[in-house]
C-alpha cells in the first residue's frame, strides 16, 4: 500500500475573527482563507462587478446583431461546461428575439476549438454574421481568421489560461486574458457567458428592448462551473449555490430534473458535490462516447417527456462510458505491472499509450490513475487520421501541467503539435512517430522537480470533538457549502476503538466504532479490500474521515465515511 502523510490544512485567515461560532468551525473556515463572516453570505448582490475587459465591446457587437435580425452561431464545446454554455446563450438570447443556432465540434473529427474547418463547417451550414465561442477560442487564432475571411464578426468567450496575445477577433472576454482586471481568474467558460449574458440583458433593458432574466438559468451557470473543476472562490461559490437554491426547489431545466430522477436523487436533498459526482459525468458522457448535441438538446428541452428520452440517453452513454473506461484502466495497471512498478520506483509521470483506447475517456482514466499513484498523467489515443494521438493530462498538486507541456513544446518543437488547459488539465496532440520520444522528454521534465511533491498529503480539518460526532454538525457543515474544488469539503483525523466490524460484498469494510464519551457509531470504507490492510485482532484504527447521513429503514443517523485508514 502506498505511503501517505496526514497533515492538518494550514491555517489561511484568523479563526478569532468568528465571533460567536464554534471554535472547531471557525477553524474550518480559515483553512480555506474566508476571511470574514460577510464571506458565508452568499447572495447574488454580492457578485463581483463586470469589469471584464472586452465586455462592453462584445455586448455592443451581439445588441447590434440582434436587432438587424442577423443570424448568430455560438461554438461550443464537448464538455459540461461548453454544454452549458451554449444551452445558456441559446436560451437566453433567444428570450432577447435574437436569431441564434449553435455548432459543437465533433470531437473525434475536429479535435478542440474554433479550427478552420470548423469556421468553414459554421459558414457552410449557417453563413452567419456573428460567431460567438463558449468555453473556447483563446488560442484559435487560424480559426478567427478563417471565419473573419467568410464576413463573420467573431467574439471569443473562453475561461482557458493563455501566456500568449488573443487572436484579431473583433471581442474577446475572458479573465485569464492578459491586460483583464477582473478579481475572479477562476469564473468557468459558463461564468464568463453568464457575465456578458447579464450584461447584455441589463443594456437591452435600460433602452427599453426585448431583455431576458438570467438568474432563472443559474442552475446552468452552477453545473457547468462545478462539473468543470473551477475553484470555488467567492464569487464561484455565489454563483453555484444560486443554482444548486433552483434545483432544490425544482426551478431549473426540466432536462436536469429529469437526469436527477434518472439517477435516483431527490433534488431536495441536492448538495453541490451532486454536480460534480451525478449530473456532469452524464453531460459529459455525451461528448465523450458520442456527440455533445445529446447533452445540449437535454438541457433545452421544454416538455418533461423529451427531457426524459434524452437524459435516459444520456444516462445510457455514462454506463457505456463507465465500462470503456475501466477496461482502459486494467489495461494500463497491467502494462504497469508487467513492467514490474512498485509504488517505490514508479517513473515521475505516467505517459502511456495503446491504438485501441478510446478517445472520449481517456481523460478520465489519466485522472484516475494520477489519483491511484499520485503522479503527472498523460493517456494518449489514436486520432482517426492515423498518424497524431491525442493526450489527455492530469495532474498533482505543485506540478502544473500545461505549463510542462508548453515548456516540452518550446524546447522540442516537433514533439508538440497542439495543447492547452489549466494547471491541473490539460488537453495535446502529437504525431504518433515521437510518442516513444515525447514520453522520455516529459519524464525528464517532471523528474527535475522536487521530490516532495511526489509524496501524497492527506489534508484534514483536525480531530473533532467527540460531542461534535452528530448529525446537527453535518447540517451546519452542509448550510456553510458550496464546498468543491479549492474549497474542499470537511475532512477529518481521529483514532477510534473498534468494537465490531464486518465486510459487505466482500469488498467494503463497515466499522461500529466507540468514542471516549462512551457512545458509539457506524464508519464505511467502500472498495477498503484494495485500498486498506486491515487487522481485526487490533483494536484501534486511526481514520481520516467525512460525515454523511445513513438512512436504513427510515431512521437516518450519522455515518463516517472511510478516507484513509490504518493500525
Amino acid at each position: 500500500m502506498k505511503k501517505i502523510q496526514i497533515k492538518q490544512r494550514p491555517l489561511l485567515t484568523c479563526p478569532e475573527d468568528f465571533q460567536g461560532m464554534l471554535p472547531f468551525i471557525a477553524q474550518i473556515l480559515a483553512r480555506r482563507g474566508v476571511a470574514s463572516v460577510q464571506e458565508l453570505d452568499l447572495k447574488l448582490k454580492h457578485l463581483l462587478p463586470p469589469k471584464l475587459k472586452g465586455l462592453q465591446t462584445a455586448i455592443q457587437l451581439i445588441d447590434a446583431a440582434i436587432d438587424q435580425q442577423q443570424q448568430i452561431v455560438i461554438v461550443g464545446d464537448y464538455d459540461a461546461d461548453g454544454a452549458t454554455s451554449t444551452a445558456l446563450m441559446l436560451l437566453a438570447l433567444r428570450d432577447m428575439g435574437a436569431k441564434v443556432d449553435y455548432v459543437v465540434p465533433d470531437r473525434f473529427k475536429y479535435g478542440y476549438g474554433l479550427t478552420p474547418k470548423i469556421a468553414d463547417l459554421v459558414q457552410e451550414k449557417y453563413q452567419p454574421k456573428l460567431m460567438i465561442t463558449v468555453d473556447n477560442g483563446i488560442s484559435s487564432h487560424a480559426g478567427v481568421e478563417q471565419a473573419q475571411q467568410h464576413g463573420m464578426q467573431v467574439i471569443i468567450t473562453d475561461h482557458h489560461l493563455t501566456t500568449k496575445p488573443t487572436p484579431n477577433a473583433d471581442a474577446v472576454v475572458n479573465p485569464n486574458q492578459l491586460g483583464c482586471d477582473f478579481p475572479s481568474k477562476s469564473l468557468a467558460g459558463v461564468g464568463v457567458a453568464f457575465y456578458v449574458l447579464a450584461n447584455l440583458a441589463s443594456l437591452r433593458r435600460q433602452q427599453g428592448k426585448r431583455s431576458s432574466q438570467l438568474t432563472q438559468y443559474l442552475d446552468l451557470v452552477a453545473l457547468g462551473t462545478y462539473a468543470d473543476v473551477a475553484s470555488l472562490d467567492y464569487n464561484n461559490r455565489i454563483l453555484v449555490d444560486a443554482g444548486v437554491q433552483r434545483m432544490r426547489q425544482q426551478q431549473c431545466r426540466l432536462g436536469i430534473l429529469a437526469l436527477l430522477d434518472i439517477a435516483g436523487r431527490d433534488p431536495v436533498e441536492l448538495q453541490a458535490q451532486d454536480l460534480g459526482f451525478v449530473l456532469g459525468p452524464r453531460i459529459n458522457a455525451a461528448g465523450r462516447m458520442e456527440t455533445m448535441d445529446i447533452g445540449i438538446e437535454c438541457l433545452l428541452a421544454q416538455d418533461a417527456q423529451q427531457a426524459y428520452q434524452l437524459a435516459q440517453q444520456l444516462h445510457q452513454l455514462n454506463q457505456e462510458r463507465r465500462q470503456v473506461e475501466s477496461q482502459i484502466k486494467q489495461d494500463a495497471l497491467q502494462t504497469l505491472e508487467q513492467i514490474r512498478l512498485d509504488q517505490e520506483h514508479l517513473p515521475a509521470a505516467l505517459v502511456m499509450f495503446e491504438p485501441h483506447w478510446h478517445q472520449g475517456v481517456i481523460g478520465i482514466v489519466a485522472g484516475r490513475l494520477k489519483e491511484q499513484f499520485h503522479r503527472p498523467s498523460i493517456i494518449f489515443a489514436a486520432d482517426e487520421d492515423g498518424i497524431h494521438l491525442k493526450g489527455s493530462a492530469r495532474s498533482i498538486d505543485g506540478v502544473h501541467i500545461r505549463d510542462a507541456i508548453e515548456l516540452v513544446a518550446e524546447r522540442h518543437p516537433h514533439l508538440v503539435r497542439y495543447f492547452g488547459g489549466h494547471a491541473a488539465a490539460a488537453g495535446l496532440t502529437i504525431e504518433k512517430q515521437y510518442f516513444a520520444e515525447f514520453q522520455q522528454v516529459f519524464n525528464a521534465l517532471i523528474a527535475e522537480m522536487d521530490a516532495q511533491l511526489f509524496e501524497e498529503v492527506l489534508w484534514t480539518d483536525g480531530e473533532l470533538p467527540s460531542d461534535a460526532l452528530q448529525l446537527q454538525t453535518l447540517d451546519v457543515l452542509e448550510q456553510l457549502g458550496p464546498w468543491g474544488q479549492k474549497f474542499p469539503l470537511p475532512t477529518f483525523e481521529g483514532t477510534f476503538a473498534v468494537l465490531d466490524y464486518r465486510w459487505l460484498k466482500e469488498r467494503h469494510l463497515k466499522l461500529r466504532l466507540g468514542m471516549e464519551n462512551g457512545q458509539s457509531l457506524d464508519a464505511i470504507a467502500f472498495n477498503a479490500i484494495d485500498r486498506f490492510e486491515f487487522d481485526p485482532m487490533q483494536m484501534q484504527v486511526r481514520l481520516v474521515y467525512r460525515l454523511e447521513k445513513n438512512t436504513f429503514n427510515g431512521a437516518t443517523n450519522l455515518q463516517l465515511h472511510i478516507i484513509h485508514l490504518e493500525q
